[in-house]
């Protein structure tokens, strides 16, 4: 089966194929021809990834699937969440981004946070929704050169390395995204 995950996203396409595996093609919109932005502009993760499979989905009528991921720090009550690439502006610099938070907890004591990431599908014109979590805290400097987005910032519970120290299959093992995706597989099935 062939699937649009709708992203420009190389990062997260990279990780996506890597969890599904051989077991669906997976293509971006670039791989589509579509090279149009999808905005985010929803109030939640799900009504964003919800949003960018349905303008795929009404674009071209064939099975795909997006994702909206966040951040979600303890004490930023929640911020960045939904607005998690924009963080510090419509330009959405990873560095500035991690800059923001790592400003905004600069002497907390309390630095728990999730990333959170809500998957969209729609197959045959009926909607999901599936939802991966990682709980952690937000380390006090960047550590590690991996990934992408907030990753050198993020050391998920139980570890001493942030996402970005691990190689891809550790980080995927556990992520976020990896969880939601794997929810995905196991309907897909």
């Amino acid at each position: 089966m062939r699937l649009v995950f709708a992203t420009h996203n190389a990062g997260k396409l990279r990780e996506v194929k890597e969890l599904i595996g051989h077991k669906y093609e997976v293509i971006g919109l670039s791989e589509l021809g579509d090279h149009e932005d999808i905005p985010e502009n929803e109030p939640t993760l799900e009504g964003n990834a919800l949003f960018k499979a349905r303008t795929i989905w009404n674009k071209y009528g064939i099975a795909c699937f997006s994702d909206d991921t966040g951040l979600e720090v303890d004490a930023l009550g929640g911020a960045p969440g939904v607005i998690s690439a924009r963080y510090a502006g419509e330009a959405k610099d990873p560095q500035a981004n991690m800059d923001k938070v790592l400003s905004a907890l600069d002497s907390a004591k309390k630095r728990s946070a999730q990333f959170r990431t809500a998957v969209a599908l729609i197959l045959d014109g009926k909607e999901f929704v599936f939802e991966g979590i990682v709980r952690g805290h937000i380390a006090t400097e960047r550590q590690g050169n991996k990934g992408f987005g907030y990753d050198p910032i993020f050391i998920p519970d139980g570890y001493d390395r942030s996402f970005a120290q691990m190689d891809n299959a550790e980080k995927n093992s556990m992520s976020h995204r990896g969880r939601a995706i794997a929810k995905l597989v196991d309907f897909l099935v």
